[in-house]
């Protein structure tokens, strides 16, 4: 069994602290793991992309074309970017918050619904409000705890290590939120 993970956003979103949950879950449950972040222009809110590789035997943290068992975008714009990364019928996970790059906010360029949309046509397209449920919580920052929690019902990882890797993972005052958040994506998509 492999799995093959990848996760997208723009910087500022927390793509580094959920390849690490996600890494460290999949650890504790005896996968050999293989993980990259490329995060070059993070600091400026440009695209960021981690990639997970988790099963018996993994040699490389490079997910090939077309291979991708779940994309995980915190922004749908990113999800549509990446979406050839995807195999056809895998799973294409979206947080619905926009984040508007440059040439949409100064009217050069639309931003493209119809084609995020259009991504239900070939994968197994779920969408969730991250923000509005972190809203809920009193705290917009936990949206990737969410977004984790959804992916979690596409992975067979037990609940007991993604939990552990939470708490290994955020600071100590928020764990509980942390958790509260991780339990409230479970809930959610399809």
């Amino acid at each position: 069994m492999k799995n093959n993970v990848m996760l997208a956003g723009v910087g500022g979103q927390g793509l580094v602290l959920m390849t690490k949950i996600l890494s460290q879950t999949a650890f504790s449950d005896g996968f050999d793991v293989k993980t990259n972040d490329v995060v070059g222009l993070s600091q400026r809110g440009g695209m960021v992309y981690g990639n997970v590789r988790f099963g018996q035997k993994i040699y490389s943290p490079n997910i090939p074309i077309g291979q991708g068992d779940v994309l995980l975008a915190l922004e749908p714009l990113e999800g549509l970017r990446w979406s050839y990364m995807v195999r056809k019928g895998g799973v294409i996970i979206i947080n619905t918050d926009q984040i508007y790059p440059t040439m949409v906010q100064q009217e050069k360029e639309k931003y493209p619904v119809e084609q995020i949309e259009d991504l239900k046509n070939s994968y197994r397209f779920v969408q969730v409000d991250g923000k509005g449920e972190a809203k809920k919580l009193g705290k917009t920052q936990v949206v990737n705890t969410i977004m984790l929690g959804v992916l979690s019902k596409y992975l067979s990882l037990s609940q007991e290590s993604w939990l552990e890797a939470i708490k290994g993972s955020v600071k100590l005052n928020t764990i509980e939120l942390n958790i509260r958040a991780f339990q409230i994506g479970q809930t959610l998509g399809d």
